[in-house]
């Protein structure tokens, strides 16, 4: 229940400049009207008849807000209705008992005046209670208008609630994969007496400390993820220098775009794991984007020189848990028309492409 200083409020507020006009404009008509069967100066009927329409304005909009408790069965907007129908006589009454000085039984023995009353309330009569069922519809349907957007943005943000936790629950996915990927690695260098285990541990522990706290961040830009992708690229060229090779181009005018953290790395994770790991000659990763014109979508890519299509990588890179987390995640960030395409890289590799609208 609204207290009084919130009824009073409301009760200013529906005394809008446009209401306000109107009945004013609807008293002046009727002065207009009934000016030619009056033998009252036009000013001082005027006068009357704005009166009457102010005082029905102000009766409408404290039956909107006082009492602040109406029983059950008596709905608002017909107490409304029925307090306009009261009030259009009660203040042409008062303006006619001003006129003769209060003396109500002289208001009585004067025709003229009683004919005068009987044509104001009347008018009043007619006009008070089509314009305040007009303003109730105007204000039901404000309310409607204003309950649906209040609707509307309850609903987008319980979308926005469902779309953050859905992506939080995919980074979680992501994470896990990509760490215990890389850990493997260091695993194998270990248990084959490697003398680079060394310097690629230290340089993971070294890349672990920058990537985590970037796991998380919602607000991570292309430029940080390439300097994440650099950092795992590197390690890898330690792990294998005489069989990786590596080379990054991307526009600097790119690098400021939101990018989802960890979505090139699948890519590159996938291009040493599943294309130059396997292959006896190693090769070259090329990572690169484009953009088309001003605003159009921007495209980024990561080839390689590796194995290719074979069987296994094939079903490893188009069904695997990191490309499959990265398709959605690209979904979730930059909406369904976000792509991730993979094409064969003659003469052999793979070629993965991101299509996306920032």
């Amino acid at each position: 229940m609204p207290s009084h200083r919130e009824a009073w409020q409301a009760f200013v507020a529906t005394l809008t400049p446009g209401r306000i006009a109107v009945a004013l404009g609807l008293a002046v008509i009727a002065a207009l009207l009934l000016a030619p069967i009056f033998i009252t100066p036009t000013p001082v009927l005027l006068g009357r008849t704005l009166f009457v329409g102010l005082l029905s304005l102000l009766a409408f909009a404290a039956a909107g807000q006082w009492p602040r408790r109406l029983p059950r069965w008596l709905a608002r907007w017909f107490f409304q209705g029925v307090v306009v129908v009261a009030a259009v006589p009660a203040g042409t009454r008062l303006v006619y008992l001003v006129s003769v000085g209060g003396d109500f039984s002289s208001l009585l023995r004067s025709e003229g005046r009683l004919l005068g009353f009987m044509w104001i309330a009347g008018s009043g009569l007619l006009i008070g209670p089509l314009l305040a069922m007009g303003a109730l519809y105007r204000q039901r349907d404000a309310e409607a208008r204003s309950q649906a957007l209040h609707f509307e943005l309850e609903r987008s943000e319980l979308e926005r609630r469902a779309l953050d936790a859905r992506l939080r629950l995919v980074q979680a996915q992501v994470e896990p994969h990509f760490l215990f990927n890389t850990l493997a690695n260091v695993r194998a260098l270990v248990e084959t007496g490697s003398p680079q285990a060394a310097p690629v541990l230290g340089s993971l522990i070294a890349y672990l400390r920058a990537a985590m706290p970037r796991l998380q961040d919602q607000s991570a830009s292309l430029g940080d993820e390439l300097s994440l992708v650099r950092a795992y690229l590197e390690l890898m060229h330690l792990r294998m220098p005489d069989r990786l090779a590596y080379r990054i181009e991307v526009p600097a005018a790119l690098q400021t775009l939101r990018f989802p953290p960890m979505a090139l790395l699948t890519l590159v994770e996938n291009a040493v794991r599943h294309g130059i790991d396997p292959s006896e000659e190693g090769g070259v990763i090329e990572l690169g984007g484009r953009r088309e014109g001003g605003d159009g979508p921007v495209r980024l890519w990561v080839s390689d020189s590796g194995i290719g299509l074979s069987d296994t990588s094939a079903s490893v890179g188009s069904s695997g848990t990191g490309l499959r987390n990265l398709r959605e995640r690209l979904q979730l960030a930059f909406g369904s028309s976000a792509r991730l395409d993979l094409t064969e890289n003659l003469p052999h590799g793979l070629r993965a492409e991101i299509e996306f609208q920032p």
